[in-house]
């Protein structure tokens, strides 16, 4: 759903929190977007299910877990991409994600379930549009 009173972040908030939601069953606790320079940043807090999180609990079930969240990402990321392209104007270039399972490793997200996407863009977008209404907005 489109609501031009939002900013592109809200927006861009809203659509990776439904996005997950679809995907999985399981809608973030919350999300946050932060843009910098042309790298677009979205962590899914507590993005894990209560079942992924008792399965992260072993290596094995870690492994299982941040494996079915890579494959996922990969076989559904043109649809986010099609979505920030369009809530932004500007196309997305790279798009990562991974999911921390157990602290202490070096990825994108944290034992509590937390997931960090990575949107590299092809461009940049003004301080005044990422805060004001979006590029994107029509219907």
């Amino acid at each position: 759903m489109n609501q031009p009173d939002l900013t592109m972040a809200q927006q861009v908030a809203q659509a990776v929190s439904e996005f997950q939601h679809q995907r999985t069953g399981y809608a973030p606790k919350a999300v946050t977007v932060v843009l910098a320079a042309e790298t677009l940043v979205v962590t899914l807090h507590e993005a894990l299910s209560p079942a992924e999180r008792s399965l992260a609990l072993t290596p094995e079930g870690a492994a299982q877990v941040q494996e079915f969240h890579r494959q996922l990402f990969k076989s559904s990321a043109d649809l986010l991409r099609a979505e920030i392209k369009r809530i932004t104007g500007v196309a997305v270039g790279e798009a990562a994600a991974e999911i921390e399972t157990t602290t202490g490793a070096v990825v994108h997200a944290f034992a509590s379930g937390t997931m960090v996407q990575v949107f590299q863009l092809a461009g940049p977008i003004s301080a005044q549009a990422w805060n004001g209404s979006a590029v994107g907005d029509s219907p």
